[in-house]
């Protein structure tokens, strides 16, 4: 459980996202509001023989674009995506790492897969063709932090880069040590995010024999379908998203806008299940409560909240329980809404990306919407069915990860 914080302000100055809805936050975040699903009918690999052949992928996304040709030919599309992330990230922030700034730089990247396609391409081809066709960076495009290397590599960042794993809420986790870093004066700047790019023949086969994916191959828009009564499973997608977070007297130095204060950070371990929630939610409580402490605020202070919402039976259920256990009478007259239901569950990317959506709605008022959200489970609360809502004075928001393994993490925003 964390503690509360003391030391230096947490600005968000710029943020980058590629996901099954765009290759930037502004596709992204438009295509959230109007309420349009990026999940559909897997097409870049052989779904043939699954059970389960929708996910969101990221389409029509080129390499070149944002890296050399010798870069992606190395690097696993989530290190691409991850890549991509934090170049458009700080472009928003007009970040540009010099010879000052390089060693109070610091990045981490969290993952929940990694770079699996890389890993099976690698052993197919050993199996196939021998020791003699794997290449000298199969050592480097197949290990975890492959991400963040590239990331430190390409922008001349000389502070720690590290890996950071504890699946559905890396890239919270991610965000969150950032936050650590800078509060406690390790770093002045640090490039958080989170990447996956588990769209794969393996994990498809694995989560749908988990029984975790939605079948609904029939309808793929309409598969992801959070805190609604006829939920069947989550969808598996790719993407990554990615913040610049600063110390503010560092964004003041050097002119840049702040987005938004990241103002608590809290995590915790069910210890109870590796792919259930805690049936009483009591690791996501733990770490909800220990969030708004780092916060410095209660229930009551929040405005908005971007919830987990994967769903599937279990974890809407529990999240629900946790949100009015937490924010008591508060969670019923403020707007919960989950983008998994447009995005799909982006697995380490999710918090990252959440976090953007989140800082989104508090700059403009809009909150996008949980779209399939038909029949609600809790008809008390507001889960912004279907269309975006337009909503003022939003200061706070809450942004809740929980992953298998009883990981969980949840942030807390605040608008400036």
């Amino acid at each position: 459980m964390t503690e509360a914080k003391a030391g230096r302000q947490v600005l968000v100055t710029g943020y980058g996202a590629v996901t099954p809805l765009g290759h930037t936050v502004t596709e992204t975040w438009t295509a959230m509001l109007a309420g349009r699903s990026g999940v559909d009918t897997v097409d870049a690999i052989d779904v043939t023989d699954l059970e389960v052949r929708i996910g969101g992928q990221v389409r029509g996304f080129t390499p070149g674009r944002y890296m050399p040709a010798m870069v992606s030919r190395r690097a696993d599309p989530y290190a691409q995506y991850a890549l991509a992330a934090a170049l458009e990230a700080c472009e928003h922030a007009g970040l540009v790492v010099d010879d000052h700034l390089a060693p109070r730089v610091a990045v981490i990247i969290g993952s929940g897969y990694g770079p699996v396609g890389s890993i099976y391409r690698a052993a197919n081809r050993l199996r196939d063709k021998g020791p003699r066709a794997i290449g000298p960076f199969n050592q480097v495009t197949t290990a975890m932090d492959s991400a963040a290397g590239e990331i430190s590599m390409r922008l001349g960042a000389q502070g720690p880069s590290r890996a950071l794993s504890t699946a559905c809420a890396s890239g919270a986790d991610a965000v969150g040590a950032g936050m650590r870093m800078i509060s406690n004066g390790e770093a002045d700047i640090v490039i958080a995010g989170g990447a996956d790019a588990c769209v794969t023949t393996v994990d498809l086969a694995a989560s749908g024999n988990a029984r975790a994916l939605s079948k609904r191959n029939d309808d793929p828009a309409a598969a992801c379908r959070p805190f609604d009564v006829h939920r069947d499973g989550f969808v598996m997608s790719e993407g990554a998203a990615v913040v610049v977070l600063e110390a503010a007297e560092v964004a003041e130095r050097r002119g840049a806008t702040a987005l938004a204060e990241l103002t608590g950070y809290g995590a915790s371990s069910d210890a109870h299940h590796w792919t259930a929630p805690h049936p009483e939610g009591r690791g996501a409580c733990l770490a909800v409560e220990a969030a708004l402490r780092d916060a410095g605020i209660t229930g009551s202070d929040v405005d908005y909240v971007n919830a987990h919402g994967t769903g599937t039976q279990l974890n809407d259920a529990t999240e629900t329980a946790v949100l009015r256990k937490v924010l008591g009478d508060r969670v019923t007259r403020i707007p919960v809404s989950s983008t998994k239901s447009m995005t799909g569950h982006m697995i380490g990317a999710a918090g990252a990306v959440e976090l953007v959506a989140s800082i989104q709605a508090l700059r403009t008022g809009d909150v996008p919407p949980t779209i399939n959200c038909d029949e609600p489970i809790d008809p008390d609360i507001n889960f912004v069915p279907h269309r975006t809502q337009h909503h003022e004075r939003m200061r706070t928001a809450l942004s809740n990860s929980f992953g298998f393994g009883g990981h969980n993490a949840a942030l807390v925003v605040r608008a400036v």
